[in-house]
């Protein structure tokens, strides 16, 4: 595998719907302006593209459609993480046979497994596919996270588990997976207010939720940082810090999906229950954000 694949920004695909729902037209107008932002790879059905309010049918449609679309120009990551093993087993089988480049992996949420338990998780997807794998450790959503010792000892089991996508908000996380792993495995940042930070300290990139909307911006930002041109990078950040926060002023991805809608570019900025749209002062705050960019 070629190291420098999940280097870069990857974006973490909304999923478009309208009327109940999987726009795909929606989805390819999205895929394309990606293409154009020259963003380094897709990631579809994250928990940002709602994996968990997606039937197994729409997960694996959307990921073969991703693929479809994209016609080789970038890499696609499907998300394939579950709280089931038994569930990730199935998802990641259906997008290998689909055609995915890697996957990334979500720690188990709500069910907090031990460090032994994810060990074994992991490993039993590990088993299943030969492609890369991206695990996700996000603790605010989990409960849990992947510690640095969990991420070494599948590694050293399994080389194609190649990366980290790291979204606990700590610096020293990175630097200790860093320090800890081989000069090959990657480290992507989870959160784009951190993105600056995290490559500082080691990371390559990150899976970002803002390219979605200003693909060029979150691109020359990560460019930048990876080039050692911290200052060109800290301005970007600091440009569009506020931003990166404001996006997440609602659970994800509801703001960057009416952000989306207003703009233009998605039809509908629908979502599906347990999420709704925003509250009236947050939609406020969004159309505000619409008009400025």
């Amino acid at each position: 595998m070629d190291k420098n694949l999940l280097h870069g920004v990857h974006t973490a695909l909304i999923t478009p719907m309208k009327d109940g729902g999987v726009s795909y037209g929606d989805l390819e107008k999205l895929i394309s302006m990606q293409i154009a932002g020259n963003v380094s790879g897709l990631v579809p059905c994250g928990t940002t593209g709602e994996s968990p309010t997606l039937s197994k049918d729409e997960h694996i449609e959307v990921i073969q459609k991703t693929i479809d679309i994209t016609q080789g120009k970038l890499p696609v990551i499907g998300g394939t993480g579950a709280n089931s093993t038994k569930e990730a087993l199935f998802l990641t089988e259906k997008a290998d046979n689909a055609g995915a480049d890697a996957f990334l992996v979500v720690a188990p949420y709500y069910n907090k497994p031990s460090q032994e338990g994810l060990f074994q998780h992991f490993s039993q997807i590990a088993e299943r596919t030969e492609k890369p794998i991206v695990l996700y450790s996000i603790p605010s959503r989990c409960g849990i996270e992947i510690s640095t010792q969990t991420v070494l000892r599948l590694r050293d089991k399994f080389p194609h588990v190649c990366a980290l996508k790291e979204a606990g908000g700590r610096s020293s996380k990175v630097s200790e997976t860093v320090v800890s792993l081989d000069s090959d495995f990657t480290v992507l940042s989870g959160d784009d207010g951190l993105t600056l930070p995290f490559i500082a300290c080691g990371a390559k990139g990150v899976v970002s939720v803002a390219s979605n909307l200003i693909p060029q911006t979150v691109v020359s930002l990560v460019t930048e940082a990876m080039n050692g041109r911290f200052s060109e990078a800290r301005e970007i950040h600091l440009e569009k810090y506020q931003f990166f926060s404001d996006i997440f002023c609602e659970p994800n991805p509801v703001p960057i999906k009416t952000l989306m809608h207003l703009k233009g570019i998605i039809s509908s900025p629908e979502v599906r229950l347990p999420l709704c749209p925003p509250m009236p002062s947050n939609m406020e705050l969004l159309k505000e954000i619409s008009l400025s960019l």
